[in-house]
């Protein structure tokens, strides 16, 4: 998340009540998470197995919960008990909750030729472009972009927070929720199925690229990137962080795991498990996802192991 202009570290530590080391004059830019992090990004780090890669990242300012590490030149570090929770008060001051009272906000930006139909719900600072039709009962929560020639069907809810939580054991309370500032976007040429779910990403962006069609009852979760000309079949459900590449096609009730990346014109069968990255150009199935042909070939051999058991035992 990008704020809407800079800011002096000194009023982020104010905010957060930290304790300021390194370069404390330059400016922060936005906050974000440690794979998404760009210059003039905050970020925040609250295990030590983390530390140096957040200080080494392209962060230029880390919320962190130790003054014992090596700042790295022309970066600051704030000191905080909670990091997590300086994180909270940052969004919620950036991007607060506000109740909507009417199902399409005024500042909606939408393109010639596009219709919004009954019942749709549309939140703050949406963009949508030229020739776009949305359906009725379809929700599209704030920030979205949405490009030209997009068709959403009825049900469909577009920029749903991450499920993201801090699942630190030592809390005394329920898992706390780390709250989603990022946003969906939408490119040209998309079509999205009924009841359909795509999470807002994190801090940063869910992005659906150009031309990629989606059946009905597809999960898109926080952060995933997906290229062009991609087919999703029902029930695909893909997990927060992954790179699906340009012309991959998923069949139904395929399940992706978080932060891989699947290969540009990747084929993966019905009902198939996706738990680590695949390389592009190939045809997958099973679990865990494989080439398809070896698979078959191992199904054959399992099908015969009574044929072969009982030759054994004669």
């Amino acid at each position: 998340m990008k704020f809407p202009a800079p800011v002096s570290v000194q009023w982020i530590a104010d905010m957060i009540h930290a304790e300021v080391a390194g370069n404390a004059t330059a400016n922060v830019l936005g906050i974000n998470e440690i794979h998404k992090v760009e210059r003039g990004d905050l970020v925040f780090v609250d295990h030590p197995k983390y530390y140096d890669t957040c200080l080494k990242s392209a962060a230029d300012f880390i919320i962190i919960n130790t003054k014992e590490v090596d700042i790295p030149e022309g970066k600051a570090i704030l000191v905080v008990d909670d990091p997590f929770e300086a994180y909270l008060t940052i969004v919620k001051h950036f991007r607060p909750f506000m109740p909507e009272q009417q199902l399409i906000s005024d500042d909606l930006v939408i393109g010639e030729g596009s219709v919004i139909m009954p019942n749709s719900f549309v939140g703050k600072q949406v963009r949508i472009g030229r020739n776009t039709i949305i359906h009725p009962n379809v929700t599209i929560l704030d920030y979205t972009v949405i490009g030209d020639h997009v068709v959403v069907q009825s049900g469909t809810v577009i920029g749903g927070d991450a499920f993201y939580y801090n699942t630190k054991k030592n809390r005394e309370q329920w898992y706390k929720k780390m709250l989603s500032c990022g946003n969906v976007v939408i490119e040209d040429g998309v079509e999205i199925g009924a009841g359909c779910m795509i999470d807002r990403g994190v801090t940063a962006e869910t992005r659906i690229g150009k031309g990629t069609k989606m059946d009905n009852m597809v999960h898109i979760g926080h952060d995933v990137t997906v290229g062009k000309n991609c087919l999703f079949a029902a029930q695909v459900g893909i997990a927060g962080g992954t790179i699906i590449e340009d012309g991959v096609t998923l069949w139904g009730q395929v399940g992706v795991s978080k932060t891989l990346t699947i290969g540009a014109n990747a084929v993966v069968l019905a009902q198939s498990g996706v738990p680590s990255s695949l390389a592009g150009g190939k045809t997958y199935f099973g679990y865990p996802a494989e080439d398809a042909s070896l698979k078959r070939r191992e199904l054959v051999w399992i099908k015969r192991i009574p044929e072969l058991w009982k030759k054994v035992m004669e």
